[in-house]
């Protein structure tokens, strides 16, 4: 097998980067994917620097494991080619809002009259429910309505979003995870259905493990916002020529730590004497730990409490992390010759399943690269397909360009 989703057929009609993300993992799996492009192409496309137009790094990233095809849905027959891929699916997927879709007649209720046992994904940035109900949202939207904006500023900080994409991510895992229990479903009981995984609700969820804190009780025993995380003083630790992240959080590993360094007169100081002590403590716990870390260079430390048990890594940048021997190691960057954008490198499925592996089959497709190939796979006869091109109703590479 080349994964455990072998043989499943899903039509992923979702842009940027939140469905994109979340039908790769069903690639992984062994899925095969058609990605559905109206004749724009989705915008990541144009995203980072790029070889060739329409092939940008941002694309390359979220897109392998798939074949293209590019679809004018708001014409007749490119409507009813969908209809005719969605006949021979097992899972479509989207991630456009409620409206147009039904305008355009590829509602849930829609697909399920040419596909029963069809199971359809949709990706909203709210639900169909409640008062932010059809509202358009990104991923900076998400992040500020959330609350992890307002974590970012804690401390009378200034407030900012996160520096990567982790509303569109998370929402992504979520909806992989829904999809994949679906298919299961279906597989047990031959049954379809729909799904729905807005990105509000996926990112409260992910934001308030720690932070619903006091209001996970009724009445409320104190604020949300976890002390630990929410903090001014969580940052890493000033080392004499750098930083370091280290976390000493067991009583095993501070006296690993003070025993290392010599210091086993701290032991007996009743605010580090063992983990309740250290909590209710902690502004001078960590003034006492910072006093500590600036005596020695990070590498040093790194060695030092390595040894000990505790845990810490240096301060990587993203340049380190490229270059990290350890993901060279585990084979983590995956390089390949792409047909067209020469050599690229993309990340292996961070993940392994001993008898199904997620694989890297497919390089990233070009804009309507597939189109004909996949037509034909459906029944379109060569003279059929090429009327479709030249009127506009299916794309294929050459006129995508």
């Amino acid at each position: 097998m080349t994964g455990p989703f072998d043989g499943v057929r899903v039509l992923d009609m979702t842009t940027v980067v939140v469905g994109p993300y979340a039908t790769q993992m069903l690639g992984d799996m062994g899925a095969d994917v058609i990605k559905v492009e109206a004749p724009d192409g989705d915008l990541t496309r144009g995203g980072g620097p790029w070889v060739n137009p329409g092939m940008g790094a941002n694309f390359l990233q979220i897109n392998r494991n798939k074949r293209a095809i590019g679809l004018n849905l708001k014409t007749k027959n490119g409507a009813e080619a969908l209809r005719t891929l969605l006949r021979e699916t097992d899972l479509f997927v989207h991630n456009m809002r409620p409206e147009p879709l039904a305008r355009l007649g590829f509602d849930y209720e829609n697909v399920r009259e040419l596909n029963p046992g069809m199971i359809y994904c949709n990706i909203w940035g709210f639900g169909r429910e409640g008062r932010y109900a059809g509202q358009a949202a990104y991923d900076d939207v998400i992040q500020g309505a959330s609350g992890l904006v307002a974590l970012e500023g804690f401390g009378g900080q200034e407030a900012r979003y996160v520096p990567a994409l982790v509303a569109d991510k998370t929402t992504g895992l979520f909806a992989a995870y829904a999809m994949a229990a679906a298919l299961y479903h279906r597989l047990a009981t031959g049954e379809g259905q729909e799904i729905e995984v807005p990105m509000f609700e996926s990112m409260v969820s992910f934001n308030f493990l720690e932070h619903l804190c006091g209001e996970s009780f009724v009445p409320s025993k104190g604020a949300p916002g976890s002390l630990r995380h929410a903090t001014p003083l969580r940052w890493p630790y000033a080392t004499k020529d750098g930083h370091i992240c280290a976390m000493p959080g067991s009583d095993k590993h501070w006296r690993g730590l003070l025993s290392a360094i010599g210091r086993e007169d701290l032991h007996d100081n009743p605010i580090l004497k063992d983990r309740n002590a250290r909590r209710d403590n902690m502004r001078n716990v960590i003034a006492i730990l910072s006093e500590i870390m600036i005596e020695r260079t990070t590498a040093e430390w790194v060695s030092v409490l390595s040894k000990a048990g505790v845990p810490c890594m240096p301060i990587s940048t993203l340049d380190d992390v490229v270059t990290d021997d350890h993901l060279a190691d585990v084979g983590f960057w995956r390089e390949s010759d792409h047909s067209s954008e020469g050599r690229i490198r993309l990340m292996k499925p961070p993940y392994s399943l001993s008898k199904s592996p997620a694989t890297i089959r497919r390089d990233p497709p070009r804009f309507g690269e597939h189109t004909r190939a996949i037509l034909a796979e459906h029944g379109y006869d060569a003279d059929t397909i090429a009327r479709l091109v030249a009127e506009g109703a299916a794309i294929d590479e050459e006129e995508g360009q």
